[in-house]
């Protein structure tokens, strides 16, 4: 197997752990106002993320690095075309994490709350309109540069992506505060869990449907049946209490969707609507001299992060009781 396939997988399962993990951080964000009535139960869910979300974030840091590395081109067109969305993500994560870090030194958490909700639900639909313009392609010249404006990347379709988006990784964030807590908030949040996951349902099976007869490969059909299977499934676990079952299906689900967008993406990393002017694993890539030197060194240290990563998620593995 070619080095430039092997980035491109490895930058895959990058941004799927990065939606798989970050997601359900999005969620609780989302949901706050919603599921917290009272002070006590919005600092409970927001200790459910409290110890794993800034290693979550980690995720981005080294897709964002391993693409810049890998594919310069396609990180150069990327930030260059989607500087202003990318900005907004970027605001919107250092908000959100201030919030998270100063809300428990405050007297008054109302401000570091709303800032904590609209830092989450903005990445959540940012992302999903930014996946959706590189599957579906932007305008790119012969320099591969974007020559298209703000509005070119609010098309339907990417607006279709960034509410699929949301609604799963609000659904994501339901089944996490479920699966950690106890009593009321815990039964509110399987409530939640319905509601989102009947919307996950509808508006991410058009978005995948969309996506898979615009671009989609022969197999990647498989993979919007598990994604569909999966957010399913966590309904079904939902409403028979299995709480630990539900979360592992609507993971599926971002795994597979994931999947689903990146498999329709290659051989290309940037799809333009000249496929003259597209970016592909080729003529994206870097020298293969840097290729194997990341190899080398992804080969050694990314054992030792999963490592790491699990150990802590399973050192705070118990639920939480909200405690006034």
């Amino acid at each position: 197997m070619e080095l430039t396939t092997v980035w491109f997988l490895l930058i895959a399962v990058l941004w799927t752990g990065y939606f798989v993990l970050e997601g359900f951080d999005f969620g609780v964000g989302v949901l706050l106002p919603f599921l917290g009535r009272d002070e006590a139960e919005r600092g409970t869910l927001t200790r459910a993320i409290g110890p794993v979300w800034d290693g979550n974030e980690v995720w981005l840091l080294v897709a964002g690095g391993a693409t810049f590395a890998a594919f310069p081109e396609w990180y150069a067109t990327l930030f260059s075309g989607f500087y202003l969305p990318l900005f907004l993500i970027l605001l919107a994560l250092i908000v959100r994490g201030v919030a998270l870090e100063y809300r428990s030194k405050s007297d008054s958490t109302r401000g570091w709350d709303h800032a904590f909700f609209w830092g989450s639900l903005g990445p959540a639909f940012l992302w999903g309109v930014a996946f959706a313009n590189i599957v579906r392609g932007v305008p790119l010249d012969a320099r591969h540069e974007y020559t298209g404006g703000l509005l070119d990347l609010l098309t339907p379709y990417a607006l279709l992506g960034g509410a699929a988006t949301l609604a799963l990784f609000t659904l994501h964030g339901a089944v996490f505060t479920a699966l950690k807590t106890t009593g009321e908030l815990r039964e509110r949040a399987r409530t939640a869990a319905r509601w989102t996951g009947l919307a996950a349902l509808v508006l991410g099976g058009a978005f995948l449907l969309v996506t898979q007869l615009m671009t989609g490969a022969a197999g990647t059909w498989a993979s919007v049946a598990v994604a569909a299977a999966g957010i399913a499934g966590a309904l079904v676990a939902t409403l028979r209490g299995r709480d630990g079952w539900a979360f592992l299906a609507n993971a599926a689900a971002i795994v597979a969707v994931t999947v689903t967008l990146f498999g329709g993406l290659w051989p290309d990393v940037m799809p333009a609507l000249d496929p003259a002017n597209s970016l592909t694993v080729h003529n994206a890539a870097s020298t293969p001299y840097t290729l194997g030197v990341m190899t080398w060194v992804a080969a050694i240290f990314t054992p030792v992060v999963l490592a790491y990563q699990a150990w802590t998620y399973w050192v705070f593995r118990r639920r939480l009781t909200v405690t006034r």
